[in-house]
C-alpha cells in the first residue's frame, strides 16, 4: 500500500479505531474487525488482512493485558501458556493458509465469526446454568 490515498488511510484509521473500541469495550479480539474492515474497506487479500490483524493484535492485546492487569482481571499463568502454545498453531495456521484457496478461507473465516457470534448471543440470552464465576468487582468501582 504505499500509493495510499487520502480515502484508504482514513478508512484504515476507522478499522483500527473500531478494532480497538471494540476490543477494550466488550473484549472482541481486533482481528473480528481488522480482517473484515482490511477485505471490505480496502480490497486487501484474505491473507493479507489476517497476517496486518495479527501484526496489530500484539500490540492491542498488550496494551488491553495492561490495562486489565490494574484491575486485577489478568491470569498471568493461562497468558503465558496461551502464549507458549500459540506459534504451533501460527506455523499450522499458516501452512494450512498458504495450501487452501482464498475463497475457502473467506467462507472458513465467516463460519468462526457466525459461531462465536451464535453463541456470544446464546449466552447473553440465556446464561449458563451451573453459575459461573461473575467477575470481580473494580478496584476503581468500590463504595466510598
Amino acid at each position: 500500500m504505499a500509493d495510499a490515498t487520502t480515502l484508504e488511510i482514513v478508512a484504515l484509521l476507522a478499522v483500527g479505531f473500531a478494532g480497538g473500541v471494540g476490543s477494550g469495550l466488550v473484549g472482541v479480539g481486533g482481528g473480528v474487525l481488522f480482517v473484515p474492515g482490511l477485505v471490505i474497506f480496502l480490497d486487501e487479500s484474505q491473507v493479507g488482512a489476517e497476517g496486518t490483524s495479527l501484526l496489530a493484535i500484539i500490540f492491542v492485546g498488550a496494551l488491553g493485558a495492561w490495562r486489565q492487569h490494574g484491575y486485577g482481571n489478568l491470569r498471568v499463568r493461562d497468558g503465558l501458556v496461551l502464549g507458549v502454545l500459540s506459534p504451533i498453531g501460527v506455523i499450522a495456521g499458516t501452512v494450512l493458509s498458504n495450501e487452501l484457496p482464498e475463497q475457502t478461507l473467506k467462507y472458513l473465516f465467516a463460519v468462526v465469526m457466525l459461531y462465536f457470534a451464535f453463541t456470544l448471543g446464546r449466552r447473553a440470552i440465556w446464561p449458563p446454568a451451573h453459575g459461573g464465576a461473575e467477575a470481580p468487582p473494580r478496584p476503581d468501582s468500590a463504595p466510598g
